[in-house]
């Protein structure tokens, strides 16, 4: 390659910070929020499901604006980290507001649920774009991304795992019997954390990398330019596949703990479990796929996880021991992909740099929150909805053999499905390994040969002022 770039552990502990305080919410909403919203604020499911479904609609509509944003943000900071300042405050504010019920009649209480729900995802999209689009900054190989979106995953599990552990221990114990109190300071707290964290990533990562001419030419222009890409086309319908399944199996797991296993005292056990098995699955991706074909890595490691994840459809409540353990190998197995799917992001925006010259990494990355947030409402939705459709009774352990077996299809059947469907896209997807590698060398000779023609700021002065916060 014609210009290597080494990531420090530094670098990449500092930018996996940025994930977990990202995973403080995203682990809540995933684990936690249908749940709370029907068992503790009060909406019923119908309402709930069709929320997650309008306001992340809506707000994905502000998804490219934000990422347009940040590839037009000039700073002597850089064009991503200083999002992460600005915007660090409001997240944590805005987690805390929306675990707050108000005391205020169904129609006022749907409305503020609608309204804090809706301000969550904007403050979300604002501090994730740029913080999801960064690696492109920090360095030009595929190879170092990887083991870089490998540490950002380790560290979310780790959040997810901080979230999972001391979340329902702190709700009782700061509610002291009142869930609704418990939940707003617990999640109070989260969001503190969340604000330290991102100040942390901020201080602790670099832009090495700017290249020029990022600003030219309209939003519409370069959305045109996007959707024009076959590439970023395939992986956006993959990601919103795979974040839909993500967020109806961990949507399901509360409710498959509690009513199909009928073992609530367990619910601990098993997400914790789980999120310990994913992050090693995540902190060990690079080390066993990295040196395989990308494309098929992730094919063949679909169908491994699919054929054990279905499994545990037939397998009787009984059989707890098993069901606990092949929810450990499929947690691992499947986290061994998450660093690749986000590499996958960077891969299509040095495609497009290469195709067209423009490099969009704000708004290639604000498609992957689109896929986010759509597989939020979606997953959200679906459990809503399809529980809704049941009579599924909040609270009540023992349930229809028809909301049981609906349940345990929510938790393994449906992802399966989507799953399935994601390793058949893969097969239309060109960016395979080699090809990747090419287009990197290609872009650092370009890249070289404009810093030797257009002499533009040295990117040691540019770190030279970043030091001096």
């Amino acid at each position: 390659m014609t210009t290597v770039s080494v990531l420090t552990t530094r670098d990449k502990i500092g930018y996996g910070l940025g994930d977990m305080a990202s995973a403080l919410v995203w682990q809540t909403a995933t684990l936690f929020l249908a749940y709370f919203y029907t068992d503790v604020f009060g909406l019923s499911a119908a309402v709930m499901g069709t929320m997650f479904l309008v306001v992340r609609a809506l707000d994905a509509c502000l998804d490219p604006c934000i990422g347009a944003m940040v590839d037009r943000t000039r700073t002597r900071y850089g064009r991503f980290r200083p999002w992460l300042l600005w915007f660090a405050i409001p997240f944590g504010v805005s987690c805390m507001i929306t675990f707050y019920v108000p005391d205020l009649g169904t129609t006022g209480k749907t409305l503020y649920a609608c309204a804090t729900y809706a301000l969550l995802s904007v403050v979300y999209s604002a501090i994730n774009v740029p913080y999801c689009a960064m690696p492109g900054a920090l360095t030009l190989d595929p190879r170092e991304r990887h083991s870089l979106q490998s540490w950002r995953f380790a560290l979310s599990f780790v959040g997810g795992l901080v979230v999972t552990v001391i979340a329902l221990p702190l709700v009782a114990w700061l509610g002291q019997g009142n869930a609704q109190e418990g939940y707003f300071f617990a999640m109070g707290l989260m969001g503190l954390l969340g604000v330290a964290l991102f100040f942390c990533c901020f201080a602790m990562t670099r832009e090495r990398y700017s290249p020029r001419n990022d600003s030219s030419g309209s939003i519409w222009g370069d959305i045109k330019l996007l959707v024009a890409n076959s590439q970023w086309r395939i992986v956006f319908v993959f990601n919103i596949l795979l974040l839909t399944a993500v967020v109806t199996r961990g949507s399901a797991t509360l409710y498959y703990v509690k009513y199909v296993l009928l073992r609530p005292e367990l619910v601990f056990a098993f997400i914790v479990s789980g999120m310990v098995a994913s992050m090693l699955g995540a902190l060990l991706s690079e080390r066993l796929l990295g040196r395989f074909d990308r494309v098929r890595s992730y094919q063949w490691t679909i169908l491994c996880f699919v054929a054990i994840g279905g499994s545990i459809f037939f397998l009787p409540p009984t059989a707890l021991w098993l069901i606990f353990a092949l929810n450990l190998i499929f947690s691992f197995i499947q986290n061994l992909t998450t660093p690749l799917q986000w590499s996958m992001f960077s891969d299509v925006v040095d495609y497009e740099e290469q195709r067209t010259g423009r490099r969009l990494d704000g708004l290639v990355f604000s498609s992957a929150l689109f896929a986010i947030k759509m597989g939020l409402a979606l997953g959200g939705a679906v459990v809503g909805w399809v529980l809704g459709m049941v009579d599924y009774l909040p609270n009540t352990l023992q349930q229809t053999p028809l909301v049981l077996t609906t349940i345990n299809g929510l938790f393994t059947l449906i992802p399966a499905a989507l799953f399935l469907s994601m390793a058949l896209l893969l097969c239309f997807y060109q960016l395979n390994s080699r090809r990747v590698a090419d287009i990197a060398d290609l872009l650092a000779a370009r890249r070289q040969t404009d810093a030797e023609t257009a002499s533009p700021l040295p990117v040691t002065q540019e770190l030279t002022h970043d030091r001096n916060l």
